[in-house]
């Protein structure tokens, strides 16, 4: 102001005087959101931190140290400190299958995917924190290396395979954490979700049995649960996506997750964005016959198209599912298909390609009741969701 700025103090797209010159406002209007002001700005530090620090470091191994990172903050009373800065506005209180959630934006599976951290996470401002994905039995994943960044194409390609420390062994940690947060948040507390798949050394015939045993042991601690059909890293996981094979794995769950619980578990399913419009559609009248709380969509993709990455550079990665910004325009093209067919009757939770508050928004407004994301939190670091959840929290619908 003291150089000669005129802040803009409305929206639209205009000018401002600069020195006697007129200029482009910098301050951006998308979907009713402001651009970054002061504090969204104080956290944008960490891409330029990731470009020193991580980018050179093989991405599972620079994961775990973010994490420890994350779970560090929180085990000192940082992460206790920070919750003025990262906590949601109440204004972002979100209602979907029976929760209140603080936020519509969560963190989808994959990130913590043995309940390690749900504390730490939540203290960054997430609306939900989906753990797993979460196996009937132990089991250490595929060999590493597996999991790659395409930094250029802000994404990952994994192929980890369900790699944690079983079921059981999860269980005590969840009832731990939904109680401290309980504590903590007497009013709105974080929402913990549960996802879980099946055991890489069960065969397809033995599935239903092998998700009981995970929905049995976690679904106490859950406040919702998902089945996951839809990851390209277990061998034949994803033909339990066929309608037939899905309706009685998906009854047997949901019936054993009630019972085990002793309430009615919210059970959603997470599909994958390379399902034919019509498996979509399919998949969607099923979920309305059973009744199901919510679909997730979508899983990672084997689709390798449209990328900026070299195609050697992609083609060194290997197998294994593509996450991040490349999935943007299928995940809207799902969520709109499954709109369309559900007619808003159950919870559409959209993942796939989510970076910014303004991402997030587009998906709110086609329909979408949650959002989650996970690749960018890798790129954007832990700020993401506090800056998020402020940027939300200006749109005109919740002012």
């Amino acid at each position: 102001r003291g150089r000669g700025v005129r802040r803009c103090s409305h929206n639209g797209s205009h000018n401002v005087s600069h020195n006697g010159q007129s200029q482009p406002c910098r301050r951006v209007h998308w979907f009713g959101l402001r651009g970054p002001n002061r504090k969204t700005r104080g956290m944008r530090v960490y891409p330029t931190f990731f470009r020193l620090a991580f980018s050179w470091m093989d991405a599972e191994r620079a994961h775990e140290i973010g994490f420890k990172a994350i779970r560090l903050a929180h085990s000192c009373g940082a992460g206790r400190l920070l919750q003025k800065f990262t906590a949601p506005a109440a204004s972002l209180q979100t209602q979907a299958f029976g929760l209140t959630f603080p936020s519509p934006f969560g963190l989808a599976a994959g990130f913590d995917k043995e309940g390690l951290g749900i504390e730490a996470l939540a203290e960054l401002g997430f609306g939900h924190v989906e753990v797993g994905t979460i196996t009937g039995q132990a089991q250490p994943g595929n060999p590493a290396p597996r999991l790659f960044r395409l930094v250029e194409d802000k994404a990952v390609i994994n192929r980890m395979g369900f790699n944690n420390d079983g079921a059981a062994a999860v269980a005590p940690r969840l009832k731990s954490a939904r109680a401290a947060l309980q504590r903590q948040h007497p009013g709105v507390r974080p929402v913990i979700g549960v996802n879980i798949g099946k055991s890489k050394v069960v065969g397809l015939e033995d599935a239903v049995s092998d998700y009981l045993i995970s929905a049995r042991s976690l679904a106490p601690a859950a406040d919702y649960l998902v089945v996951n059909v839809s990851s390209p890293n277990t061998p034949g996981l994803r033909l339990l996506q066929d309608v037939e094979t899905l309706r009685p794995l998906l009854s047997a769950v949901g019936e054993e997750a009630d019972k085990a619980a002793g309430r009615h578990v919210p059970l959603l399913v997470k599909i994958a964005p390379d399902l034919s419009d019509e498996d979509i559609d399919d998949v969607a009248r099923l979920a309305l016959d059973l009744k199901l709380d919510g679909i997730i969509a979508t899983n990672t993709t084997i689709a390798r198209t449209g990328l900026a990455s070299s195609p050697d550079k992609v083609e060194a990665c290997g197998a294994g599912g593509l996450s991040g910004a490349p999935l943007k325009k299928r995940s809207l093209e799902v969520l709109a298909r499954l709109k369309s067919v559900t007619g808003g009757a159950l919870t559409l939770v959209s993942v796939g390609g989510v970076e910014t508050a303004q991402d997030v928004q587009a998906r709110l407004d086609a329909g979408a009741t949650l959002v989650q994301g996970y690749t960018a939190f890798l790129y954007e670091g832990p700020f993401w969701a506090a800056r998020i959840n402020r940027l939300l929290a200006t749109h005109p619908s919740r002012r």
